[in-house]
């Protein structure tokens, strides 16, 4: 038993970590993306994509190049404190983190663009400030989408695997995510923890994708 709680509990601190961590960074990137205009706009919403179009392992590839002992953000980073994120919980959190995001921007984004504009305007004439319409007017408007995104952006976060092995390992104890847990004990053959980790995180997954689908009924 103590062998499935581990991976499970792990997996919902990931999860959840990520998960707050895409709401905030995605929902700002949305409204950014919603409100402006410039050259280059269709590239950088490309790229905010592009985790989940990739292969996960891709994406793992790239964040070992960047975040990885050599990489270019985590080199220096070791070199000055002698910490690597790699094979680390923390790592599973930027892995899952990076995967979920573009859910949670495209999802936030359609739904800011879907306020009236006109309200909009009418808070501008009242005198409030940019941010403070955001707060008062288009946050609130658009609560539902966002809502709904960042259910999905825990739902893929709880289920990600190969940017995650890539990045963090599966070290027993350390960061074996419940995907993780379940591919080991299947190439170990131990079938009886691989069927009820897998029970589990079905479970886990339909029910928050039933959220999503019932926010999502409500926005039309």
């Amino acid at each position: 038993m103590n062998a499935m709680v581990g991976p499970l509990v792990l997996s919902l601190k990931v999860a959840g970590l990520a998960t707050l961590l895409v709401t905030v960074l995605g929902t700002v990137i949305a409204y950014f993306l919603a409100n402006a205009k410039f050259r280059g706009k269709g590239l950088i919403e490309s790229l905010l994509l592009l985790p989940m179009i990739l292969p996960p392992t891709v994406t793992g590839y790239y964040l070992v190049i960047l975040l990885g002992r050599f990489g270019f953000l985590g080199g220096p980073l070791f070199r000055w404190t002698g910490w690597n994120i790699m094979f680390t919980w923390q790592a599973a959190v930027v892995a899952a983190s990076v995967v979920a995001l573009p859910l949670v921007v495209r999802t936030a984004q359609s739904a800011i663009e879907s306020v009236d504009r006109e309200m909009i305007d009418s808070s501008t004439m009242l005198g409030y400030s940019q941010i403070e319409t955001a707060i008062r007017v288009t946050l609130p408007l658009a609560w539902q989408g966002i809502l709904a995104g960042i259910v999905l952006a825990f739902t893929r976060a709880i289920g990600e695997f190969g940017a995650t092995l890539m990045l963090a390992g599966n070290i027993p104890g350390r960061t074996d995510t419940m995907p993780l847990a379940i591919y080991g004990y299947a190439t170990s053959g131990d079938w009886q923890n691989a069927h009820v980790l897998v029970a589990i995180l079905t479970l886990l997954s339909v029910a928050f994708l039933l959220v999503a689908r019932q926010i999502s009924r409500k926005l039309i």
